[in-house]
């Protein structure tokens, strides 16, 4: 038997629910229609056809064989519809593709949407199925940018002198958010406030970054929740292990926080390769438990620090010991799209 949904929607159906367990609730004691699901995606529909595609080469070009479920199983907001089929949210459902900026993005369309009154519940984050397609593996190695080592643990490596491109990941990250007051009032877990955020685009390239508008980015996230470069605890970087785009992004956290005593700077992607979609929302997971346990975590190792990318206060090799108020998170993507969100930790 043929399944009928996706493997990215198995992905955030499995997310989804965690997301709702871990916050308390329950599919029973919310209002169905006044939930929201954004999901942040890279692409979408790539796994489906080209294994269609493959079936039909395997026999004889057989287009009987082309499965009636095509068509749903490729629709970009697929992700979330299938959330929302599986667990009977009848609010807003889809999602929102902005490369692999989409995980940070995600999360602000949920939280814009909570701050219109346009639901009472979201559940947002970013999702992927990116190892599942041939095809974004053989165009980041025409571009020169799929990493790649001897050793497969060192295949990602973002900020090594020896880095030489993304090593392709996937999985989900899904949180539940509500104003701080409906939290409050049903005494949640807060894992932690979203401070600030902002997005933008580059308007210069269709893959190469521009320093410029990062920083642009990260200022105007900064204003928005009314702080200054030395109140940012944490600055996690996009970080994906190419060599232009490492670079790029090093030069414009300088220009920002060179002069700060206080910022840790630090990258996920060593540890986990580049999820797309999914990667800026697993790497904010990824950091707040600093808020708790008072710790930042290192870089996976770096054993020789491009001198280019050596910033202040990298955190590579033991964890920080620290007290944690503020997480800056950074994401990037082709086309130009930059995202960045600020979380600081819940006081009461």
């Amino acid at each position: 038997m043929r399944r009928r949904g996706t493997r990215v929607g198995s992905i955030s159906i499995y997310c989804a629910n965690e997301a709702l367990k871990d916050s308390g609730l329950s599919l029973e004691s919310v209002f169905k229609d006044r939930t929201g699901i954004y999901l942040g995606i890279t692409e979408h529909g790539n796994v489906e056809t080209e294994n269609e595609i493959y079936e039909l080469h395997q026999n004889n070009l057989d287009a009987s064989l082309w499965s009636h479920h095509h068509n749903p199983r490729t629709v970009a907001n697929t992700p979330a519809g299938e959330v929302s089929l599986n667990m009977g949210i009848t609010g807003p459902a889809y999602t929102i593709s902005a490369a692999c900026a989409a995980g940070n993005i995600g999360i602000i369309h949920g939280m814009q949407m909570l701050q219109l009154n346009e639901v009472d519940l979201a559940l947002a984050g970013g999702v992927s199925e990116s190892t599942g397609t041939f095809g974004i593996f053989a165009g980041f190695k025409s571009q020169g940018a799929l990493g790649f080592h001897e050793d497969p643990t060192k295949a990602s490596r973002p900020l090594d002198i020896s880095r030489n491109g993304i090593v392709v990941s996937e999985g989900g990250a899904i949180f539940v958010l509500e104003r701080l007051d409906d939290a409050l009032k049903r005494d949640a877990k807060i894992y932690g406030e979203i401070a600030g955020y902002h997005v933008n685009s580059d308007a210069v390239d269709f893959v190469l970054p521009d320093t410029q508008r990062q920083i642009e980015c990260m200022k105007a996230a900064m204003s928005k929740a009314k702080i200054t470069a030395s109140d940012v605890d944490i600055v996690n970087l996009h970080a994906t292990g190419t060599t232009s785009g490492d670079i790029n992004e090093c030069e414009a956290v300088k220009v920002i926080f060179g002069q700060s005593e206080n910022t840790y700077i630090n990258c996920t992607k060593g540890f986990i390769g580049h999820a797309m979609g999914a990667a800026g929302a697993l790497e904010l997971a990824g950091n707040l438990p600093s808020f708790t346990d008072n710790k930042i975590h290192s870089c996976k190792y770096i054993e020789d620090v491009d001198p280019k990318c050596s910033l202040k206060n990298l955190v590579n090799g033991d964890p920080v010991e620290k007290d944690v108020n503020f997480i800056l998170s950074n994401s990037f993507g082709m086309l130009g799209i930059n995202s960045v969100i600020i979380v600081k930790k819940y006081r009461e």
